[in-house]
């Protein structure tokens, strides 16, 4: 077992203090928004092997200090840190990330692209030259990235289309609101209303879509003189969510399209503990709040507004769902062995949540394949036949597939609960 440096990203929206306060550590001093544990190539976390103190099976004099990027590590003998069953499903690769997600202002509008649409990407702009540092490169690589989030604080978020009836109300109080107050109704709102009344859902949702995003000044003044309005004290009407929402983004990006197509989406608040998954042609955007992020191991995202980098419409529109879906919540569920696994349909990875108050029983780690673990609360004692590995908040480790069965211990005379988390894949064990 390895335990793991890991690389934070500090973006922007990132919150300045919520991943310091959960782990236990200074802040940096600036954003925080991403910790990636994992063996991304873009950011790997880097594995301490035996020379500083891990365990491993190669040879240490090999590697400079006793430290070595987690990717190159699985590359030295993929059956053995991956396991076959993993390696013939997904590749030499990790076929996860693990991040920590603290978002102080909202993340871009964004959908990410089935596998087939990211290989097909990929290759084409392989082909065609595009940098892979360019700003209008739309594929980072050849993989899709389905994903959950795991709510730790109150989590804001937009999430999926919801049913056109519910947005088209929403431009009818709206209508209804301007007419009220003798104020000119922007041009844009009656024909939103027209692409929402269309009798095929599909149909009435890409044309509303497709008209915010292409729509350009008419849509920067249409929601400018809109956000104006609510902020001067337009009733809200019962779309308090929706149109407080309009009222924070656009103070955020005045005039993006990204504004007014909040309101064609799910507006979500999930409360600690609650998590949801986004599949593929999912738009989606996190609003506010920390959470346990997980995913298949990619960086492939087309963005669609709220933010200031690049968005490819046409790329876009053959990537999103152009359909309404219930909010794709995912509750626990628990094993036979008391193990708290949430369970999204995807085969590349499952996060198990493993929470033991001082001297209580070990809980068998869920582990198909490699496994990561992450602790934001006391400390724990992995134990495996092969040797074992105490982590203390904010500690991270990797689990190599050879390593299994790995139990988890509550480490003995502690006196508050540990509270940890553990990504592996979803194939059978």
């Amino acid at each position: 077992m390895y335990e793991l440096e890991n690389v934070l990203r500090p973006y922007a929206w990132g919150s300045p203090t919520a991943i310091a306060d959960l782990l236990g550590r200074p802040a940096s001093g600036g954003p925080e928004a991403e910790l990636w544990i994992g063996a991304h190539p873009d950011s790997p976390s880097v594995a301490l092997t035996p020379t500083s103190g891990g365990a491993g099976r190669h040879t240490p004099d090999t590697h400079d200090g006793g430290r070595l990027a987690l990717d190159a590590l699985i590359a030295e003998d993929p059956e053995h840190y991956l396991g076959g069953a993993s390696v013939a499903e997904f590749g030499p690769r990790l076929p996860f990330l693990l991040k920590v997600l603290a978002a102080e202002s909202p993340l871009s509008l964004q959908v990410h692209p089935t596998m087939a649409q990211a290989r097909e990407g990929f290759a084409r702009e392989e082909a065609a030259g595009v940098s892979p540092t360019a700003p209008e490169r739309n594929y980072k690589d050849a993989f899709h990235k389905p994903e959950m989030i795991l709510a730790l604080t109150p989590f804001e978020a937009l999430c999926g289309f919801r049913p056109a009836a519910e947005s088209r109300a929403v431009f009818e109080h709206l209508a209804a609101c301007f007419d009220r107050a003798g104020l000119d109704l922007p041009p844009l709102v009656p024909l939103l209303l027209q692409d929402l009344a269309l009798p095929d859902e599909s149909a009435a949702l890409r044309s509303a879509f497709e008209r915010l995003i292409t729509g350009g000044e008419d849509v920067s003044d249409a929601t400018a003189v809109i956000a104006a309005a609510l902020v001067s004290g337009a009733p809200m009407g019962g779309h308090e969510a929706g149109l407080s929402t309009v009222v924070t983004l656009n103070a955020q990006y005045p005039g993006d399209p990204g504004v007014l197509i909040s309101l064609l989406l799910n507006r979500i608040s999930l409360a600690p503990g609650q998590a949801v998954y986004l599949p593929a042609g999912n738009v989606h955007a996190y609003l506010h709040g920390l959470g346990i992020e997980v995913m298949a191991s990619s960086d492939n995202v087309l963005r669609g507004g709220l933010t200031p980098k690049f968005v490819d419409v046409p790329e876009l529109l053959k990537t999103v769902a152009f359909e309404a879906v219930a909010v794709p919540m995912l509750p626990a569920g628990t094993t036979m062995l008391g193990q708290e696994l949430f369970r999204p349909p995807f085969r590349e990875f499952q996060l198990q949540r493993i929470e033991l108050a001082p001297e209580a029983e070990p809980v068998p780690l869920a582990q198909s394949g490699a496994a990561v673990v992450i602790v934001t609360g006391g400390s724990v004692r992995l134990d495996s036949p092969k040797g074992e590995l105490r982590l203390d908040r904010g500690a991270s480790a990797f689990l190599p597939a050879a390593e299994a069965p790995v139990n988890v211990h509550a480490v003995s005379g502690a006196t508050g609960t540990a509270l940890a988390f553990a990504v592996t894949t979803a194939l059978e064990a």
